[in-house]
């Protein structure tokens, strides 16, 4: 007579491990039904550019928004390799108020990096994953006109008009746009070189943007930036104002959390800030209740 277990199954640990994927795949779909033919902006920089496997994990995670019926959009930055081309052609960056000044000659580097290396290159990461991704820039289809910013700065601009229209038009052919910040003078016709940070704000607000998410190399925002344990998970408009006013935000981070506070003031929903060096940093921002890096939300949602 037989007693005690009966020996191991060795298929079973395999179907464990098969029911927890399922299980997070039931996990995702409710935000799935929440965000499906939504827009969902996401500025795209840092080590997500230039690390060879965040840059797959990127790819994948926009591929898999889009193939859900998520709208994302693509808005790049491309300093480190602006900063390589200037330097090869000797020319020295200067630097007012974390802007860099941009002559004639400096904003036509900056358009042939973003416009003829960077934006081309993301957009072949993303077909690589299968997305239908086309790469334009601020200029096209008069997407962004822009005003200088300040005289001392040259050829940097501010966004002074958008029109989404060539967006839309790439929505209605199931592709993800992939944006160089640049933009056309509404006065003079020149080219101007945008923040990219601000110009993914502004057409967040411009498409009626769901959320607006931003890809940095820290874990999200700090109370105070030199302690690692003061890290804000979540946080109201109103909050993130009074932090804005405090002055303890500076650097990089300055430009995002202001166009976080304008995005939302103008009727995005939420805006994140997420650490980019973590793969799928999307999709756990996305689709996970526990999520990643900073959510703003709006005052209503407290």
């Amino acid at each position: 007579m037989a007693i005690g277990h009966s020996a191991p199954n060795p298929a079973k640990s395999r179907i464990a491990t098969t029911m927890g994927k399922a299980r997070i795949l039931m996990e995702a779909m409710p935000y799935i039904q929440a965000f499906r033919g939504k827009t969902v902006v996401i500025k795209y920089g840092g080590s997500a550019m230039v690390d060879e496997n965040l840059r797959h994990s990127f790819a994948g995670d926009v591929t898999l928004l889009s193939l859900v019926g998520i709208k994302a959009v693509v808005v790049h930055g491309g300093g480190p390799q602006i900063n390589e081309a200037l330097r090869d052609s000797g020319i020295e960056s200067e630097w007012v108020d974390g802007l860099r000044v941009s002559d004639a000659r400096t904003v036509r580097i900056v358009q042939s990096v973003l416009a003829g290396a960077v934006n081309p290159d993301i957009v072949r990461l993303l077909m690589g994953h299968d997305a239908r991704a086309a790469g334009i820039t601020g200029i096209d289809g008069g997407l962004f006109g822009a005003r200088q910013k300040d005289p001392r700065l040259g050829f940097v601009g501010e966004v002074a008009r958008v029109d989404p229209e060539i967006i839309l038009g790439m929505f209605e052919h199931g592709l993800v746009p992939v944006i160089a910040p640049l933009a056309r003078g509404i006065d003079d016709g020149q080219v101007y070189n945008l923040n990219a940070d601000t110009a993914a704000g502004v057409l967040a607000v411009a498409l009626n943007a769901e959320k607006l998410v931003y890809l940095t190399d820290v874990e999200g925002l700090y109370r105070d930036a030199d302690d690692d344990e003061s890290l804000i998970q979540k946080m109201s408009l109103t909050q993130g104002r009074d932090l804005l006013m405090s002055g303890s935000i500076s650097g990089g981070m300055l430009p995002k959390l202001e166009s976080c506070v304008l995005a939302m003031e103008a009727g995005v929903r939420r805006t994140h800030i997420l650490d980019g060096r973590v793969q799928h940093a999307l999709l756990l921002e996305i689709f996970t209740p526990e999520g990643i890096g900073t959510m703003i939300r709006q005052d209503a949602e407290d």
